[in-house]
């Protein structure tokens, strides 16, 4: 295989990784849509459709293995090639906290709302805009875009603690909103874990572009 040759099936991993994140993006969104507005078959649908992810992902890890099994990568290939398995592997997982998502929201169904959405959609909205951000940084190779991701996570946290708090309150004061402060509860812990899973993209990018690996993120788990 000529180097062009090469150059051009790593170009098509990227692509795919990309198209995967799209994928996992429109699922977090989604997932937040049909919990607010309560949206049954969407949350089914947003179920159902995780398999594609799956898929997308099984793609991905095949074309690495035939690259690196069929090549002689570089150094720099070589590690582009190891992160792109790493990332499908992360993107699959945030796509599993979405599904994890709907899920809930069929466990919810018809209950009363306990309290309005506001910071868990904030939450969901962040962990998007990370999950963007660290696919620009490993396009780009920009380290100080894997950074900011880094940087955000933090405020992903700081949104989670105040949910859990907010929510535990609820408890305090009433047994009977257990069940329903659990559910959201349970909603702002897979956000904050796709939050993380973005941070774990972004020290990817610092393998690629110094072959070290950097623990950049603060997850607590």
């Amino acid at each position: 295989m000529t180097r062009v040759l090469f150059e051009k099936h790593l170009q098509e991993l990227k692509d795919d990784v990309l198209v995967m994140s799209s994928m996992v993006e429109k699922a977090i969104d989604r997932s937040i849509d049909s919990l607010k507005r309560r949206d049954l078959k969407l949350a089914h649908q947003i179920i159902a459709d995780d398999e594609n992810v799956n898929h997308k992902r099984f793609e991905i890890e095949d074309k690495c293995v035939s690259l690196i099994a069929t090549q002689q990568p570089m150094a720099s290939d070589l590690r582009t090639i190891i992160a792109i398995l790493y990332i499908s592997n992360e993107l699959e997982r945030m796509a599993d906290h979405a599904e994890g998502i709907a899920r809930i929201t069929v466990l919810i169904g018809d209950e009363p709302p306990l309290k309005p959405l506001i910071d868990i959609p904030r939450m969901a909205q962040k962990t998007i805009e990370m999950l963007r951000q660290s696919m620009e940084s490993f396009m780009q190779r920009d380290m100080k875009k894997a950074e900011a991701v880094c940087t955000a996570d933090t405020e992903i946290d700081q949104l989670y603690d105040q949910v859990y708090r907010e929510l535990i309150s609820f408890m305090i004061e009433d047994p009977k909103t257990i069940t329903r402060a659990t559910r959201l509860m349970w909603v702002a812990h897979n956000l904050e874990r796709i939050g993380d899973r973005a941070t774990n993209i972004a020290e990817r990018v610092a393998f690629i572009v110094t072959g070290k690996m950097v623990e950049m993120g603060t997850s607590r788990y």
